[in-house]
């Protein structure tokens, strides 16, 4: 199998690759490296197993080649970062909606026909039921980057249905786990490294979502796209549980070790313009496939948070 990973340097494409080297498959890894890490993949690619383009997706011209050979495709590449687009907001349009155009385009010229895709649960919005099933809708993200997956998702049906493509669509809950380079575990962390008295908490800490480690989740994916053969499958990708933003800060605090340092909230429902205040997704289908999650929320929280302080901290 030939596997191109969008974003695989990346910090869930990274334990993606590792899962598809393991495995046996051919991996092409193309990545601009504006958010990934070359080090998370630089093994695969020493000893042959990876290879590697720095190419950037918006440029179509330079995608196209990429392609050529290629049985599948995981999209994973896109902004990481919800609040960028807060403050840049054509962010997410470029590489979210029209990045994801051009490996579908790119897809199309030669003739690659299975593309999975990481999409979001920021898709569904706000006020979905929780936890919340693949068929809710209509979808109204609130978030530049929610529109931005919602259109990827909608491009991608559009291929299936017009060029006969495959899809896997994956709706993640909070992706957290070793080598994450951005998400609230790894600002706490940083926040107490920088100031180990007092940690600062956008919101009141009653944010509430469902966590799922970053192996079960990369293990989850190829499970689904193992059992399932219909020209679109959308799963939700989760937890069975929620994790508040006030236990989060609990657990860092304790794992750092700065059990002195001051909690402060800056109040209000919501970290930021756009974030969603409570979120948990149904898994029914990823369970009724025989896929069993390995972490709850909390013990995802405590196990990133252990991971991320060796790699921060030392």
């Amino acid at each position: 199998m030939r596997a191109l990973v969008t974003g695989g340097a990346g910090f869930i494409g990274s334990h993606l690759v590792d899962r598809l080297v393991a495995r046996g498959d051919k991996v092409l890894v193309v990545d601009n490296l504006s958010s990934g890490v070359l080090d998370f993949i630089k093994d695969h690619i020493e000893n042959g197993k990876v290879d590697f383009s720095n190419t950037d997706l918006k440029d179509l011209d330079a995608l196209k080649p990429l392609m050529h050979g290629v049985d599948i495709v995981y999209h994973l590449a896109a902004n990481p970062d919800i609040r960028l687009g807060t403050r840049i907001t054509d962010t997410d349009l470029n590489e979210g909606t029209i990045a994801t155009y051009n490996v579908l385009e790119s897809m199309r010229l030669a003739g690659v026909k299975k593309i999975a895709f990481a999409s979001s649960s920021v898709v569904y919005g706000e006020d979905a039921p929780m936890p919340t099933p693949e068929d809710h809708g209509p979808c109204l993200p609130i978030s530049l980057y929610g529109a931005s997956k919602q259109a990827g998702e909608g491009l991608i049906g559009a291929w299936v249905g017009t060029f006969g493509l495959q899809a896997w669509i994956f709706r993640f809950a909070n992706i957290i786990g070793e080598r994450g380079t951005h998400g609230v575990i790894f600002d706490f962390i940083h926040k107490l490294k920088k100031d180990p008295s007092r940690l600062e908490v956008l919101g009141n800490g009653l944010q509430e979502k469902s966590y799922m480690e970053v192996g079960d989740c990369v293990d989850a994916m190829l499970h689904v796209i193992s059992n399932t053969n219909e020209s679109i499958n959308l799963y939700n990708l989760g937890s069975n549980d929620t994790c508040s933003v006030r236990n989060i800060a609990a657990i860092v605090v304790k794992e750092t070790g700065c059990t002195d340092a001051s909690i402060e909230y800056t109040g209000g429902d919501r970290g930021w313009a756009g974030d969603i205040p409570k979120a948990m997704l149904a898994i029914n289908r990823l369970t009724d496939l025989g896929f069993k999650v390995n972490y709850d929320s909390e013990e995802a929280v405590a196990h990133t948070a252990r991971v991320l302080i060796q790699e921060i901290m030392g």
